[in-house]
């Protein structure tokens, strides 16, 4: 190819990326700028009216956020939704998976369909039905554990279980989107791995664990990195539910940050918890990555 050629393919190539990259930039790199600048200052109601009003202020937001009991509590309760619930969630999407690969399950379509329907109803609607399936009275939940004689638990109204009543349903609303990844990453592993191992002697746990588990790691990758994504943003749940109750038990950084910025009109620490919210979330991404790396050597 000559240089003229190249260069003609290269302006071409700019010509139909250029459009996508200036909706990135102007759909995301500017408002994220502009959060970075609203942490730095004390925007407030008072600005909106004028933005003379605000102030910069440095990182005298940052201070105040991290001695904030508030904050505490919501960045403790974001992390405990992330490490219980993101495995769990995981866990139940491959084993979902493994079930509908298996050759002697039939109507494999119309339980992925099943499997996959509370991933795309409404999660305003579904967090309403089971906050009256969790009724400390006349929930379903508790009048089946009536039946086997566990005494009724009030879910949502005592601090010890709402956070994991809320981690229940989350569960059941996301794990068919990763249970349709795993299945594609396990019909993507070569089945003249599991016959070799089989003519080696490896069992049924063996062939899961040195061939599909190894098979599996780059969807894994994909699917942990999504998952704590998404359970770092946590929101509607507990504002519909518990409204970040009883005791802040279920207050997460979204849910703080929304209170900030939309109930008290303070912009600036609504950035702020913004910024920390993506701090936390890079450094978990880093982690696991690192990790996935430390497995792979």
């Amino acid at each position: 190819m000559t240089p003229a050629a190249s260069r003609q393919q290269s302006r071409a190539a700019w010509v139909f990326v250029g459009p996508a990259l200036a909706l990135i930039a102007i759909l995301f790199f500017l408002p994220v700028l502009a959060g970075l600048l609203l942490a730095l200052t004390d925007f407030d109601i008072y600005a909106i009216g004028s933005t003379s009003n605000a102030r910069f202020v440095g990182l005298r937001n940052f201070q105040q956020v991290l001695h904030d009991p508030d904050f505490l509590t919501a960045l403790r309760n974001t992390l405990y939704y992330v490490i219980v619930g993101g495995p769990l969630s995981v866990l139940t999407s491959l084993g979902a998976a493994l079930l509908l690969n298996a050759r002697m399950v039939r109507l494999r379509g119309l339980f992925r369909t099943i499997y996959f329907a509370p991933v795309v109803t409404t999660l305003v609607a579904v967090a309403i039905v089971w906050r009256y399936l969790y009724h400390p009275k006349y929930g379903l939940l508790n009048y089946v554990m009536g039946w086997i004689g566990i005494a009724p638990i009030d879910w949502l109204g005592n601090p010890h279980w709402a956070m994991p009543a809320i981690i229940l349903l989350s569960i059941w609303k996301n794990f068919g989107y990763n249970m349709l990844i795993f299945v594609a990453g396990l019909q993507a592993i070569s089945q003249d791995l599991y016959e070799a191992a089989g003519i080696d002697g490896a069992g049924a746990w063996k062939r899961f664990v040195h061939v599909t588990l190894p098979g599996l790691a780059p969807t894994f990758l994909f699917v942990s990195v999504t998952t704590m994504i998404g359970f770092f943003q946590l929101f509607a749940e507990p504002y519909i539910m518990t409204q970040g109750g009883p005791l802040k038990s279920t207050t997460t950084l979204v849910l703080l940050m929304y209170q900030e910025g939309f109930r008290w009109w303070r912009m600036g620490i609504a950035s702020t918890l913004a910024v920390v919210l993506l701090l936390a979330t890079l450094v978990g991404t880093l982690l696991q990555l690192r990790l996935q790396r430390g497995r792979a050597q």
